[in-house]
């Protein structure tokens, strides 16, 4: 399939940023408080705007706004969303940019009632679609490639709204996972590919459809299952019906997800999470051992697979890094002298720990490669004798379209130089990257994955790219 390797992406920080959290409840009495401790449980997912709608005799209430969960919403504003159905959202712009227009969920005036979508993904014909209804009179409020979608059904001819949902996501590439309602009616779909996860519970008669099973937990509700790639659920009257989507692709769940960005305590298509990035951990251990002192995470998304790295090798697990978590999204930006500035106030290397010591880092992944570089300075400052740093994925050599907003091609370290290159950049004693083919075996039970951002192979059409060429 086409690499694609001159699309410019916006300038990010060093990690790739979260794509969205969704969530939706129906059939339970004040879904708004629901939906809320939902996304508390899905703020990695999106820390730039929130929103929650509610449904109550046919009227939707919304409120969104930029900025964290507990900073959008308080008692007050979510006692007003009141109602039997809600939706939650919590976004980071992979599509369209920050403001509070492109906040979701959109809510619209609709023939059947309002009608409201939460989705999280990236739709790569989106800009294509955009350009041919605006051709036959739509009108966009938004540069948010959900607001496709919403035209899309609008303008269906079919007569119901399953009927009008599958007609326009027949029309869609790439990546989604969708929750919908119309009045008191929810719809829940993903992608025939099933790139993004969604998954389905139960709570006191209703139902629960959210992106991870930690917001479920969270919430009190019984995971019941995946939703599956392709497949569209309506849940009413306390039923959950599956009906006929849109014709399946073979699966290609995204392999990031169990890499570095879903919590730990969530399971992805039947996968723990925690374990599987325990399981990256040993494949890295037995491929690229080496003679240390300890093992310690980059905090603390590497955490299991540095544990899993120190049971498979033997050498001790220890506390070598803290992470300070009250850091703000947005800081007064240092000189171009200070390249190490953001490094500094999130990470806190452990004297104690690292004095004298052999010491292998493990992390999950690494982009730019600026913050990696940072940590093995301070490392070395704490007086760490040698450094050893073992990546739990493979060199990221391709951005991704599929909802996870990544650097350009060219701003990727994987992409631009060779292992001993940037082994020798990053300032480390030895250097070594799980391989492609050790990565999808040690996550083996919930695949077939993409793994586009490693191998470049793009599972579904790149619309938008091939036509701006």
């Amino acid at each position: 399939m086409t690499k694609p390797t001159d699309v410019h992406l916006p300038l990010l920080d060093d990690r790739p940023r979260e794509e969205c959290g969704i969530v939706g409840v129906t059939g339970v009495e004040s879904a708004s408080e629901l939906v809320f401790l939902g996304l508390y449980a899905l703020q990695h997912r999106g820390q730039e705007a929130a929103g929650i709608c509610a449904t109550n005799g046919g009227r939707t209430k919304l409120f969104k706004e930029l900025g964290l969960v507990s900073d959008v919403f308080d008692a007050k504003r979510i006692a007003s969303l009141d109602g039997s159905t809600a939706l939650g959202h919590v976004r980071y712009s992979t599509a369209g940019d920050g403001q509070r227009v492109n906040a979701q969920p959109m809510v619209v005036r609709y023939a059947e009632g309002d009608l409201s979508i939460v989705h999280n993904g990236n739709i790569t014909n989106a800009y294509t679609l955009r350009d041919q209804l605006v051709g036959e009179g739509a009108i966009f409020r938004s540069s948010s490639d959900s607001e496709v979608i919403v035209h899309l059904v609008a303008r269906s001819r079919h007569r119901t709204i399953e009927s009008q949902l599958r007609d326009a996501l027949s029309f869609i590439e790439g990546a989604y996972a969708l929750v919908v309602t119309v009045g008191d009616v929810m719809y829940a779909v993903r992608d025939p590919r099933g790139f993004r996860p969604l998954v389905l519970g139960e709570l006191d008669g209703g139902h629960v459809v959210t992106s991870e099973t930690c917001a479920l937990d969270i919430m009190g509700a019984d995971f019941v299952r995946d939703v599956r790639p392709g497949e569209l659920v309506r849940l009413r009257a306390g039923r959950a019906d599956s009906l006929h989507g849109v014709h399946p692709e073979e699966p290609a769940a995204c392999v990031f997800e169990l890499v570095y960005f879903a919590r730990p305590d969530s399971s992805l298509w039947g996968v723990s999470v925690d374990r599987a990035r325990r399981s990256l951990g040993r494949s890295l251990a037995r491929e690229h051992p080496v003679e240390g002192d300890c093992v310690i995470a980059v905090p603390d998304s590497a955490n299991s697979a540095a544990l899993g790295y120190s049971e498979e090798s033997g050498i001790p697990y220890e506390l070598g890094l803290l992470r300070n978590h009250y850091v703000g999204r947005t800081f007064i930006r240092p000189t171009q002298a200070d390249r190490d500035f953001a490094a500094r106030i999130k990470y806190n290397p452990v004297r104690e720990v690292l004095d004298g010591q052999r010491v292998v880092v493990v992390d999950d992944s690494i982009v730019r490669g600026t913050t990696s570089s940072s940590l093995v300075k301070f490392i070395r400052a704490a007086g760490a004798a040698e450094v050893h740093f073992r990546v739990a994925s493979p060199p990221v050599r391709y951005p991704c379209y599929y909802g996870i907003d990544m650097p350009s091609r060219e701003e990727l370290l994987g992409a631009t130089a060779s292992v001993p290159e940037i082994a020798a950049g990053l300032g480390v004693d030895s250097l070594g990257y799980l391989s492609l083919e050790g990565m999808l075996e040690a996550v083996k039970e919930g695949g077939p994955y993409c793994s586009a951002c490693f191998s470049g192979d793009y599972r579904a059409p790149l619309v938008d790219m091939a036509e701006r060429r």
